[in-house]
């Protein structure tokens, strides 16, 4: 089976295949079971001996219900679909179990990844006596396809996506959900089982109207809409109907369709699968690893905020890393950290558009911070405040609460976030496809979050891990402050080359508000002291190996960024030594956990995936590629059957935790496949 589809099958128990739809009206439970006809047959199909139940002497047989296909059990073998609007993710059994709209960070209307069981808001089409499904991405898009199949071979083929294209010199992404159902083999029945919910699970719509072609779900701040061609009867009521022919529902905000629904449905598809096809076409993408590097890139892409350009780090909120660990977060917001890493996967792909739509939400960070402190996140349209709060009413990823709305970590002092500004920046100064390069103007005001990252360099603060009850000086976030000064350094002296060849180009003297070459003797000189420090109060004798903090002696993954970002040679020894340090304290065969000292929780179960892809890139620049292709490989098994990984991997299960899908996580998988394949010119 290749790793973008998956196939499902039926549960093997008569517990297991019993039907969980909530709130059915007494009609509704009557259709479920098949009507005699005068022959004494289902209409869904001739009695067999398996259909007879025992009946009191002179009573005619009934026969048993059938049983429409149940929810696939909790994990996170979903996929995902979105527009650079919002997103949904679904799951194998083509069951929407998680979507906020009217953007990432609202409110769920579909919320049963959080709410296993009865009283979840959901959206599947449920078929008749189900055996199996199968699922997949058309290749190269986000347009998911899944194939739902009853014991008697007759199936369903559902296809989900949220439409995105260019027309009206601008990109098309409204917040709609299209879902297509085809006949593909036989006459199967279904059910659509359409629960939206409002209020992170609280409020069931306070009235729904129907039209002729429409229902509308009206919520105490939003009403929802559902156009469709199938019948609006059968939907309301959960009666289950013949699927002989193709049907369309698209739902989302409560607007009318200018044009008829299953051409409006068709043409959707047709040019969201072409805009796909045509930007993935675009990606400078290695010889080898493509299939897993397209589905990353095209993930990370989803991620995007295309409103405010703000990146969010996860889809998702409150999946715990570890089971029952109270590690449980809310990352639906812009980390200006992890932002900056999506960033550079993707530039590295050639795919500049999602850094420029970035730079946009960043400079109003930077421009509002008037040069004080700036924090480590912030919601996707620029809110500074998110308080952490409580949803008592959800009980958790498979009951495993509590689940969280905002994030405490917008209150902390985490030093290396000044690092992570400029380097997200950096390539806008030197790139020249852009379409609006960085130059002259916007270099001062790049240079006060500089002076920001020397201001707090050596300093205490939570760190990139965020712990939240200790304050160190932590060696990643003193790292950042060094890469702060040396790319301003190495902008400074672009703008200086830039400036000298446009005063030539025009036969005129230099003509500039900034002395760049005394500006890049500046910012050179703080980097070079930050760089003698660093090396020298973060090594630990005793540990043979550089320290998470100034004369600490813990040992911690995110050293691993100091040959990322170049603060060190791979090859130094002090570096290979770390490197041998972590593999045997961090490492659990090829997982990598983020530290070893316990934080406010106890110390770390599972393996944080980004560190592990930090591992494969420092064995693979100190030249034990071989190493690091091997552990590059057990990663792209950890991946679900869609080819998408979350935050975290069980060392022992192999199983997946922490909130999906993770932008650290699929930014490893480029990174890894970057610095891994064959050249291209190995093979042609």
């Amino acid at each position: 089976m290749s790793d973008t589809q998956q196939e499902e099958q039926r549960p093997s128990t008569a517990a297991d295949a019993a039907p969980t739809s909530r709130h059915e009206d007494p009609q509704a439970r009557q259709l479920t079971k098949a009507p005699e006809d005068r022959g004494g047959e289902s209409v869904a199909g001739a009695a067999g001996p398996d259909d007879e139940a025992p009946v009191d002497e002179g009573t005619a047989t009934a026969p048993k219900p059938r049983e429409f296909s149940r929810p696939a059990d909790c994990s996170l073998n979903l996929g995902v679909i979105g527009n650079c609007a919002f997103s949904a993710l679904i799951d194998g059994r083509a069951r929407v179990v998680w979507c906020c709209l009217p953007r990432f960070d609202g409110d769920p209307v579909f919320n049963a990844l959080l709410h296993p069981g009865e009283g979840a808001a959901a959206w599947g089409f449920e078929i008749e006596d189900f055996a199996h499904a199968k699922q997949w991405y058309e290749p190269n898009t986000a347009v998911l396809r899944t194939q739902l199949f009853d014991s008697a071979g007759q199936g369903i083929e559902i296809t989900d996506f949220a439409p995105r294209f260019y027309s009206r010199a601008r990109y098309f992404r409204p917040l709609m959900l299209v879902r297509r159902v085809r006949p593909i083999a036989g006459a199967p029945r279904m059910r659509v089982a359409l629960d939206p919910r409002f209020q992170w699970g609280t409020q069931e719509p306070v009235e729904v109207t129907r039209g002729s072609n429409h229902i509308r779900y009206v919520g105490p701040d939003v009403t929802l809409r559902l156009n469709t061609d199938a019948s609006i009867s059968h939907i309301l009521s959960r009666q289950p109907f013949v699927v002989s022919r193709e049907y369309n529902f698209m739902f989302g905000v409560d607007e009318t369709l200018l044009d008829g629904i299953a051409d409006t449905a068709r043409r959707f598809e047709q040019e969201t699968i072409a805009y796909w096809r045509v930007w993935s076409k675009r990606l400078a993408i290695p010889f080898e690893y493509q299939d897993a590097v397209i589905r990353a890139a095209i993930t990370l892409k989803m991620s995007l905020y295309e409103d405010t350009g703000a990146i969010v780090a996860a889809m998702t909120t409150s999946i715990p890393e570890a089971p029952d660990s109270q590690r449980n977060w809310d990352y639906r917001y812009c980390w200006l950290r992890d932002a900056f890493f999506v960033v550079r996967a993707l530039n590295s792909l050639s795919e500049v558009g999602t850094m420029e739509d970035y730079l946009r939400w960043l400079g109003n960070v930077v421009i509002g911070s008037h040069g004080e402190h700036i924090q480590p996140l912030y919601g996707i349209g620029l809110e500074r405040e998110l308080p952490e709060s409580f949803v008592e009413t959800l009980p958790g990823y498979r009951g495993m609460g509590p689940v969280r709305v905002g994030n405490q970590a917008q209150e902390h002092f985490q030093h290396d976030v000044y690092g992570n500004i400029v380097l997200g920046a950096a390539q806008a100064f030197h790139d020249h496809r852009l379409l609006q390069r960085a130059g002259e103007a916007e270099f001062p005001h790049l240079e006060a979050v500089g002076e920001r990252a020397i201001a707090v360099y050596g300093t205490p603060d939570a760190g990139m891990w965020e712990l939240r009850t200790r304050a160190r000086v932590h060696t990643s976030s003193a790292l950042m402050s060094w890469a702060a000064c040396d790319r301003l350094a190495k902008i400074a002296r672009a703008l200086e080359k830039n400036a000298h060849a446009e005063a030539a180009s025009a036969g005129k003297p230099v003509d500039t508000r900034i002395d760049f070459a005394e500006r890049a003797a500046y910012w050179h000189g703080h980097a070079s002291r930050m760089r003698e420090e660093i090396l020298s109060k973060s090594w630990s004798e005793e540990r043979q190996a550089f320290a998470e903090s100034f004369g600490g002696g813990e040992l911690d993954a995110s050293i691993l960024l100091m040959a990322e970002v170049g603060l060190i040679d791979a090859r130094d020894p002090r570096f290979v030594s770390t490197v041998d340090a972590m593999e045997k304290t961090l490492c659990d065969g090829p997982y990598m956990r983020r530290y070893e000292a316990a934080d406010d929780f106890g110390k770390p179960e599972t393996a944080f995936n980004i560190c592990t892809f930090w591992r494969i890139d420092a064995l693979a620049k100190i030249g034990r590629e071989a190493e690091a292709r091997q552990i590059f490989e057990t990663m792209l098994a950890a991946r679900n059957p869609l080819g998408l990984l979350s935050e975290d991997t069980h060392p022992v299960t192999g199983e997946m935790w922490g909130n999906f899908p993770q932008t650290y996580s699929m930014v490893g998988i480029i990174n890894a496949a970057m610095r891994l394949s064959a050249p291209w010119d190995s093979a042609i």
